[in-house]
């Protein structure tokens, strides 16, 4: 919806909507692009995909995205998360015209120590869990086809390949099972306490708009310069919006008027880390990005969407709103000077 509200022209590939309801479905988004259903592992049909479309910009963001599914059934995880990403960047490196590629992985990627301070994107990569190991291993995928056929200057054409690691992204019309914030809003709908695996984990908690945004900033710099711009990339919020899980839960419970807002589960689950920060500093230095919503308006912002979308608010909307009040904070809106882009 963002793309298409600056004017770009876009493609989307992917499976069926994974929940119900969806915010695809509920927004009308089909409505705004051109859709294919399909699976990235599939590797001929994404790849005349990309050949039919031959897009200036290619936002990879299909995965197994949910921890506990990951532990529940890891061929898929790493079937869909490194297989498909390889799918993907090998119909990009046969387009004969310049693409950039945003590769979106996870702030799990690094071999987490523990450390107070934020990872860098020089750390270490690694995972203990099939959904961090995924995502990790995904990245060695996408530096391994950028050092083999994506950075030979000799090419006519030059295609552009950076992975970009968010932090934990919240937002209105997330309906993710086993997710805080869809847990939390149905149990608050309720007027009961969610229940919590883990409320003493820390996070970096930040809004889908400034995630996003990140990734926009990425992709236009990278189809600028793809030679000093491809390379990993982090888009976390700042130090003091990583909260443990009990603190945002507390906060977004108050517009809900809960008064008893959590309750600690005593089942045993699979293992999660305790502490997990992003230094985002050269994204700062190099693309001029920063995340414009504390925690605190980030929450608000989300609890508002679920609650007037729950009263009858058209979940499009709810979402162009945000965007608009989103861009009108100041932050550069990406791509406006490559009116008419082609985008998957």
């Amino acid at each position: 919806m963002w793309l298409h509200r600056l004017g770009a022209k876009v493609h989307g590939y992917s499976l069926p909507p994974p929940t119900k309801p969806s915010l695809y479905e509920l927004a009308a988004v089909s409505e705004v692009l051109e859709s294919v259903t399909g699976d990235i592992r599939d590797h001929s049909k994404i790849a005349g995909e990309i050949e039919r479309i031959k897009p200036d910009v290619i936002i990879h963001l299909a995965a197994r995205s949910v921890v506990f599914d990951a532990y529940a059934d890891p061929i898929e995880a790493y079937s869909t998360n490194v297989v498909g990403t390889a799918s993907v960047l090998n119909g990009v490196r046969r387009l004969k015209s310049r693409c950039a590629v945003v590769n979106v992985t996870t702030d799990k990627v690094y071999e987490n120590r523990g450390w107070v301070r934020g990872y860098r994107e020089d750390d270490k990569l690694g995972g203990r869990d099939p959904y961090s190991s995924s995502k990790a291993c995904a990245e060695l995928v996408a530096n391994a086809f950028h050092q083999s056929y994506f950075s030979n200057l000799e090419r006519s054409c030059q295609t552009g390949l950076a992975s970009a690691r968010a932090g934990n992204v919240i937002g209105g019309g997330d309906w993710t099972p086993h997710q805080l914030i869809p847990d939390s809003v149905a149990a608050f709908a309720k007027g009961q306490p969610v229940v919590l695996r883990n409320p003493d984990a820390t996070r970096p908690w930040q809004h889908v708009l400034d995630c996003l945004s990140g990734y926009l900033a990425l992709a236009e710099a990278l189809y600028r310069d793809p030679t000093e711009i491809s390379g990993s990339w982090n888009f976390g919020p700042a130090d003091a919006d990583s909260e443990p899980v009990y603190r945002v839960v507390e906060q977004l419970a108050v517009p809900w008027g809960v008064q008893s807002s959590w309750m600690r589960d005593t089942l045993a689950y699979p293992h999660e880390a305790k502490e997990l920060r992003l230094n985002s500093q050269k994204a700062e230095d190099v693309l001029g990005w920063q995340g414009r919503l504390p925690l605190v308006t980030a929450l608000e912002w989300t609890s508002n969407w679920f609650r007037r979308h729950a009263t009858g608010q058209a979940a499009r909307n709810l979402c162009l709103t945000q965007i608009d009040s989103y861009t009108a904070i100041g932050l550069k809106a990406p791509l406006t000077e490559r009116r008419g882009g082609q985008l998957v």
